[in-house]
């Protein structure tokens, strides 16, 4: 069957390569005399507070002094998860595992198969001419850099980021020499992580890698877990912060999303158009705290323009953006052709 006669399947999904466990958050003292004392965990704790009304209030309210005054004097009450270290503790430790899973353009599932055919056949000639060694490059080097730690990053005093993998250990001083805007670094560290994951997309061994941060951010300073979505709209509480586990005694560990990692550590698109900095390999390009999609369908650079031009009809995108497919594909989702307009 040609090319030109293939439809996308309506059914079309593929599993992420690199499935990436929660974040355990702990806490530690770097000036401790013991050094191999075990790290306690970071616990969520509960705080009631009583707070201003800062919201933006209408013209009728802030023309009049004496109602502005009335609304001012309202309490804004609030019951708040908050997390911090211990007043003994100034360093946070989080840890979480990575399972990189072999990569060969096979979807988990497809009803078609001369498309899964041809589309199988665009990875194999995409990873035997280009090869993933971008793409772990990128992905190790969010792995260095403590990209994962996301607000936990900012304002520490350094980051020291451990690896391990099949009985070999690597250890980053401080992780912040890596940048987050672009992936120009490289030394033996990057390549070693990079052989790493490489190696597991490729099938060529089982590859789990452990990482470990270590950073400093000061005695009884304040730590940010994951929050939750409140779906229960009758909840009294306003913030909610995630916990990693329900065993008795440790039910009010910290911890952070799987996912929130996971989207740090594929955050390596320098690809769309005019990039200023990287964002997490997505369909379109969404990045939600921006209300922004940086890939739109009417540039034709989105993924599934670039994806349906190069299966169906055999047009290959550069070089860039060839990567940029492939990393959405290690993503996984769900991409088949509904057949509703």
């Amino acid at each position: 069957m040609s090319k030109l006669a293939l439809k996308t399947a309506s059914v079309l999904a593929f599993e992420r390569n690199l499935d990436v466990s929660d974040a355990y958050l702990w806490q530690t003292d770097s000036q401790a005399a013991d050094k191999a004392a075990l790290p306690s965990p970071v616990v969520i704790k509960e705080k009631s507070v009583r707070g201003t009304i800062s919201n933006r209030l209408k013209n009728a309210i802030t023309n009049d002094p004496a109602k502005l005054d009335a609304e001012t004097e309202k309490a804004n009450l609030q019951k708040v998860d908050s997390a911090s270290l211990d007043e003994n503790n100034d360093t946070l430790v989080a840890r979480f595992s990575l399972k990189v899973l072999p990569f060969t353009g096979k979807p988990n599932v497809c009803n078609d198969q001369d498309y899964q055919q041809a589309l199988e056949q665009v990875v194999t000639d995409y990873i035997s001419t280009q090869g993933v060694d971008e793409l772990a490059r990128r992905y190790a080097i969010n792995v260095l850099n403590a990209r994962w730690l996301w607000r936990n990053r900012v304002g520490t005093e350094s980051i020291n980021v451990t690896v391990k993998c099949n009985g070999k250990t690597i250890s980053v001083d401080d992780a912040k020499t890596y940048g987050l805007k672009d992936f120009n670094s490289d030394d033996a560290h990057i390549k070693q992580v990079a052989d790493w994951i490489k190696a597991g997309l490729n099938g060529d061994e089982f590859i789990i890698l452990y990482v470990e941060a270590q950073a400093i951010i000061g005695y009884g300073q304040e730590v940010y877990p994951s929050q939750e979505l409140i779906l229960d709209t009758g909840s009294k509480k306003s913030k909610v912060l995630y916990r990693v586990s329900d065993k008795k005694g440790s039910e009010d560990n910290a911890g952070m999303h799987s996912q929130k990692v996971s989207n740090a550590i594929r955050t390596i698109d320098t690809w769309y158009p005019d990039a200023q900095f990287p964002i997490a390999i997505e369909p379109y390009g969404a990045v939600t705290t921006l209300g922004t999609a940086f890939r739109q369908p009417k540039a034709k650079m989105d993924f599934y323009t670039l994806f349906d031009n190069w299966v169906l009809k055999g047009d290959a995108p550069d070089v860039e953006q060839q990567h940029y497919v492939m990393g959405v594909l290690i993503r996984g989702g769900v991409f088949g052709a509904s057949g509703k307009e």
